[in-house]
């Protein structure tokens, strides 16, 4: 059946996502796409540390390509790295920071963690952001703290669809503090927005030929206006002469 083809096809790209996800934590990484070529498979890593992606010399790159080659069965896996443009608008790396800054300095600092992430994604130009960071932070009760900012989507459609997420774990002394990170993009367009349309004015665009029509035309008509005012100033003038004379 052609179904199942696609099923497999789909749990393996999926499968690919995930084993390089694991072997890449830690080092910016962001997504990871899968194409079909004539030549090959091509395996895109999308990341914000291109050079801790590759390794010294290509090693990693070589690894992956080796692990490609006999746990996943691609014949001829040809493996690049895409930088990510704006890293504060993927969600991922933004996870992967605040896990990397609380497990490098502890939580005491959660806040000023989760105020300054968010701030960095609302200047990224995020329409909308939020960041939940839960476990046993500050204190030894297991407690969930939420920083937002922006308008974010929490049911129907749009939030299923328009709004992306991450989850990550940090491992600390006291215990394991879950990260949670949700984003709305700034060009998402919701249902409900409404555009104006503007109606733009025509340029009409005369060219010198016409123009030079159009002013013979215009300079044709004043002529015989021109003539009859003098025709009425002389029969004026006559009209005075003859009062003249009879006076």
């Amino acid at each position: 059946m052609i179904e199942r083809q696609f099923v497999k096809q789909k749990l393996k790209e999926f499968l690919i996502q995930e084993y390089i996800a694991s072997k890449l934590a830690k080092t910016g990484y962001s997504h990871t796409e899968v194409k079909r070529t004539p030549l090959g498979e091509k395996v895109i890593v999308y990341t914000t540390r291109p050079g801790l992606v590759v390794g010294k010399k290509g090693e990693t790159i070589q690894k992956l390509t080796s692990v490609l080659k006999k746990k996943f069965r691609m014949e001829n896996p040809q493996i690049e790295i895409g930088e990510v443009e704006s890293p504060y608008l993927d969600v991922s790396f933004v996870c992967d920071k605040i896990v990397s800054t609380l497990e490098r300095f502890g939580s005491k600092g959660f806040k000023s963690v989760g105020y300054k992430t968010l701030q960095m994604m609302m200047d990224a130009g995020a329409m909308g952001a939020e960041i939940v960071i839960s476990g046993k932070v500050p204190s030894a009760r297991a407690r969930s703290w939420r920083f937002s900012a922006g308008y974010l989507k929490k049911s129907g459609d749009t939030a299923l669809t328009k709004v992306k997420r991450a989850e990550s774990a940090a491992n600390l002394k006291s215990g394991v503090v879950g990260v949670k990170v949700s984003l709305m993009l700034p060009d998402t367009r919701l249902p409900d927005h409404i555009e104006p349309k503007v109606q733009e004015q025509k340029k009409v665009e005369i060219k010198e030929e016409k123009l030079e029509e159009v002013k013979a035309e215009i300079k044709n008509e004043e002529k015989p206006k021109e003539k009859q005012k003098e025709r009425k100033k002389r029969s004026e003038v006559k009209k005075e002469n003859v009062i003249n004379k009879e006076e």
